[in-house]
């Protein structure tokens, strides 16, 4: 099957996820991706280990599809193999503080002196050219100056979220900014530096707030589960575990009063928008929570789902596993690595083409799994490679 980046070589000199996560999209899509790590294999290979090896949950996510070098680019040598490699890539993904980028070799200027067409695509914490620029950060740092966490859990006891979303954010926009600078070679021959920054990402996911209070100066506070822009919106405890629930706009907050008997709110001037339920929102929850007291799950959900209100049930990692839906649609592809008891479950290509999709093809690599083949490949012969091992260069 023909994919939509088969030909175009990536080296991921990418750690955790901002970097590695971008390049296993253009991996999925067809790209030969080859992570290129220190000789004792990068931090991100041992978070939260999995396998015998010691490699972590999302080292196995964010490493599908890719082939492993071991390199020190530090050295001379080391740096004479980095150049070979560049030579013949199309894409290099970093996300290293500036000095680190320097002493790689990756930095822009020194790469098109390689290979003038190069793309460059680099995760930053904060973006160039601000007085933030050399300060490191990690996704949380993106949540908390975002003002999510600020609006998130209660005044008391702000909340971030245990998910990476920043991270996750930060990469696939690199993706797509990737994939526009292939777009802009294929028609003008000419490659450039794209970058994706932990901040701007948080910002577009909170922009809406960051609006509203300019334009407002409404100051709201975080409100637990509860919705702030409409209500009713909270999670609901039922006999038998917990769902969320979110209405929005007249037309479902009127199905939503006839499903638990207030038809009289209609009027209500209380309730006669958004912003109002929002307003009273622990007037609507109260009435939710009252409605649900003494039910199942499946009564509550099967009426919300009759009444065309959005709501699901709280789920724990093991409920997702035992989904019917995540296990019909194929969302998680069982993929085998050395190691691990059985296979792991892998998230699939975010997106789906009907023509061109994404596929994963190869597990996440051993250390250094690809790296003699890759090095003859360049024009390294067995005894030069040899020599290389022997010299703790790769």
């Amino acid at each position: 099957m023909d994919q939509v980046l088969g030909g175009i070589r990536v080296l991921d000199f990418g750690r955790f996820i901002a970097a590695p996560w971008c390049s296993a999209i253009l991996g999925d899509m067809g790209a030969d991706v080859i992570r290129v790590e220190k000789r004792e294999g990068g931090e991100d290979r041992w978070v939260q280990p999995v396998a015998a090896s010691g490699e972590g949950a999302t080292f196995l996510q964010c490493n599908r599809n890719k082939k492993s070098v071991t390199l020190d680019s530090t050295t001379p040598e080391g740096l004479e193999v980095m150049r070979r490699l560049v030579a013949t890539a199309d894409v290099v993904i970093a996300n290293m503080p500036d000095a680190a980028m320097k002493a790689n070799g990756l930095d822009y200027e020194d790469l098109k002196a390689i290979k003038s067409d190069i793309i460059l695509a680099r995760a930053t914490a904060f973006g160039t050219g601000g007085p933030y620029s050399e300060r490191v950060g990690f996704d949380g740092i993106g949540q908390v100056m975002s003002g999510g966490v600020y609006r998130s859990g209660t005044p008391e006891q702000p909340m971030r979220s245990v998910v990476p979303y920043v991270d996750f954010a930060t990469a696939m926009n690199l993706a797509i900014g990737t994939m526009m600078a292939l777009y802009h070679r294929r028609e003008t021959g000419r490659g450039q530096l794209v970058e994706s920054a932990l901040l701007p990402n948080a910002l577009a996911m909170t922009n809406a707030m960051i609006i509203d209070q300019a334009l407002l100066s409404s100051n709201r506070k975080a409100v637990g589960n509860r919705g702030s822009a409409a209500g009713p919106c909270d999670l609901y405890r039922v006999e038998d575990g917990w769902l969320l629930m979110q209405v929005a706009g007249q037309p479902m907050f009127k199905r939503w009063c006839r499903m638990v008997g207030e038809e009289g709110w209609f009027a209500d001037p209380r309730f006669a928008n958004d912003d109002l339920r929002a307003a009273n929102g622990d007037i609507l929850n109260d009435r939710m929570q009252a409605w649900c007291d003494g039910k199942t799950l499946a009564e509550v959900m099967a009426a919300l789902d009759a009444a065309r209100v959005p709501a699901a049930p709280l789920y724990s990692p093991q409920d997702v596993l035992d989904d019917p839906h995540v296990q019909a649609m194929g969302f998680l592809k069982p993929v085998d690595f050395p190691g691990t008891p059985r296979p792991a479950p892998v998230i699939e290509t975010p997106f789906r083409l009907s023509e061109t999709p994404g596929t994963i093809r190869m597990r996440a690599p051993l250390l250094g799994e690809h790296t003699e083949a890759i090095l003859a490949e360049i024009g390294y012969d067995a005894a030069a490679i040899a020599g290389l091992r022997e010299r703790e260069i790769i």
